[in-house]
């Protein structure tokens, strides 16, 4: 069996993907050699075509399309990615970080909407989203309050506006579905609630609790690349 390409489908409101998932990437293929990558998706304005969730779902199954053999992982809205894109022959594991399993139907927008306190977004002069009242200090505080101040800097750099379609639109498929997946529940995330992360955990075949922040893929990379050689060793 050849080894399989890990593809890493990031959160919404950021671009340059790749830079999210070095830490854990670099790690994983120091100890494994996996080759792994960022999805570039449209709806961030990382591609030339733009788009919305549909658009970011096509993204992932033409990287699918790519290799024989995929470990996908979901951070974020990236699981809301991995659903809508449905099943493919190529997807052996699926890893969520702080993520979601939503049915049919669900769109981001509606598992947010029952949030205590969801992240403030308002739309732009050019019709799509950004996040609301938040700098520098603010955004890592919430976000990666377990990483150094370069980090969390270099974090709020790559912030950006997101297709409002990203967030709108229901999701038609269910890509989690029969494929063997472990959930990750960041415990002392401030971005998405200990609750709703459970919720969607229990979807998934198993589930693990890590003591971090929303961003374990970058102030922990050894418990995420952990939970990757898991998969390794089926």
């Amino acid at each position: 069996m050849t080894s399989p390409t890990v593809l890493f489908v990031h959160g919404a409101l950021v671009r340059d993907g790749d830079w999210w998932w070095a830490p854990t990437g670099d790690l994983l293929r120091e100890r494994t050699g996996i080759v792994s990558r960022a999805v570039a998706l449209p709806s961030c304005g990382e591609t030339d075509t733009g788009g919305g969730l549909q658009e970011d779902a096509a993204a992932l199954r033409r990287a699918l399309d790519e290799v024989p053999d995929a470990i996908v992982v979901g951070h974020s809205y990236g699981g809301t990615v991995i659903a809508e894109a449905g099943p493919h022959p190529a997807v052996r594991h699926l890893l969520l970080v702080s993520s979601y399993l939503p049915p049919v139907g669900a769109s981001q927008g509606s598992i947010m909407s029952s949030e205590p306190d969801p992240v403030a977004v308002r739309p732009d002069a050019d019709g799509r989203i950004v996040v609301d009242g938040y700098d520098e200090r603010s955004f890592g505080a919430r976000f990666l309050q377990d990483a150094d101040a370069a980090t969390q800097r270099a974090a709020w750099d790559r912030v950006t506006s997101q297709d409002v379609r990203a967030f709108g639109t229901p999701t038609s498929a269910e890509g989690w579905a029969g494929v063997d997946s472990t959930a990750v529940v960041c415990a002392e995330d401030r971005s998405t609630t200990v609750a709703l992360q459970r919720e969607h955990a229990a979807r998934a075949t198993r589930s693990v609790e890590l003591p971090t922040g929303h961003h374990p893929f970058i102030t922990r990379p050894d418990l995420v690349a952990r939970q990757l050689e898991a998969f390794l060793r089926d």
